[in-house]
């Protein structure tokens, strides 16, 4: 059954979706056309039938996505690639090999029976098999793949949590399904192909390190202003309050402390009140920095505060995507 909740900004009451962890109950939403919040070891996404156009262009309505940025489609096994793409390169088959299921994407040629709509018209459709229990249960159950981009407003924090979801998208979806806090934290790499080259578009949950040990030397493409793949813009990510990057002890001093929040790779800052500062990662671990980043930007975009204080981590493994992610949620960057 449905909560309801009163919304300030209408003169009503509204349905919110049930969060649960009832699998069929999700399966059974999106055969009817529906769409439902599901957990990825990444994000949490905003899922429907992928061969159903009225269901995807739904997906873009409630996220307020511009339709030239495409969607990764999710498959529930390597085994299903033939369904949606028309030619798989030998590196393409490696690289599944290694790290299906988990964060990477592929981009590949598409087939007629992908919509237009999910490839943003391009003849390439981004792809990928998730790393949850709970959401290859799911996949396992249905007929289709699903088309499923991050479950939050277009350009803002992507959520780990089911009440992420529900905070943000809970009036407009069908159905919450709840597996936990996402593990990895950050979305998908998503890598493709030119001239036989593998190409990394977004860096993510995979390392540049980590894929160059199994294929060789990998290319790494900026943004654009239309898209190749799913997460290229360079406005993304962003809490509503002001973010900047830089020397945390600098933007103290220049800034003050005064409506302040912190948010530290590592390290406490006595300026600040503890109540207003979040490390990422006291250990000075990348992978938890990774899992815990959006979670605590959302945290402190939730506080009485008009400033985020940050900064870069180390750039290596890890530290690339959190830093794409990062520069990507400024307002402003001040590196020194």
């Amino acid at each position: 059954m449905a909560n309801w909740v009163f919304d300030l900004n209408l003169p009503k009451y509204v349905a919110m979706a049930t969060i649960g962890t009832d699998i069929q109950k999700a399966a059974n939403e999106l055969k009817r056309g529906n769409l439902v919040g599901i957990p990825t070891e990444t994000v949490y996404g905003l899922a429907g039938n992928v061969f159903d156009t009225e269901a995807v262009t739904r997906i873009f309505e409630v996220k307020n996505r511009p339709s030239f940025d495409p969607l990764i489609v999710h498959l529930s096994s390597a085994e299903h690639l033939g369904r949606i793409v028309t030619e798989i390169p030998e590196t393409a088959k490696i690289l599944a090999a290694h790290f299906w299921p988990g964060p990477l994407t592929l981009v590949l040629p598409r087939k007629d029976v992908v919509p237009d709509l999910v490839t943003s018209g391009l003849p390439t459709v981004a792809v990928r098999v998730p790393d949850h229990p709970v959401t290859r249960e799911l996949l396992d159950c249905l007929p289709f793949p699903l088309a499923c981009p991050s479950a939050n407003p277009f350009g803002y924090v992507s959520p780990t949590t089911a009440s992420h979801v529900s905070d943000q998208l809970g009036s407009l979806i069908d159905y919450i399904l709840d597996g936990g806090p996402c593990r990895v934290g950050i979305e998908s790499t998503i890598l493709g192909f030119e001239d036989k080259l593998p190409v990394i578009y977004r860096p993510g949950g995979i390392s540049i390190e980590e894929i160059e040990k199994v294929v060789g030397r990998t290319l790494v493409k900026s943004s654009f202003s239309k898209p190749l793949a799913p997460g290229m813009f360079k406005s993304h990510y962003a809490p509503a309050k002001s973010l900047m990057i830089g020397n945390i002890n600098e933007l103290i001093t220049r800034y003050g402390t005064k409506q302040s929040g912190i948010l530290s790779f590592k390290d406490h800052f006595d300026q600040v009140a503890d109540e207003y500062q979040i490390r990422l990662s006291p250990e000075g671990n990348l992978a938890q920095a990774a899992q815990n980043l959006f979670a605590s930007l959302r945290k402190l975009d939730a506080m009485d505060i008009r400033y985020i204080f940050t900064e870069l981590v180390p750039d290596y493994g890890l530290g690339v995507a959190i830093n794409n992610r990062l520069r990507r949620a400024a307002s402003k960057l001040i590196e020194t």
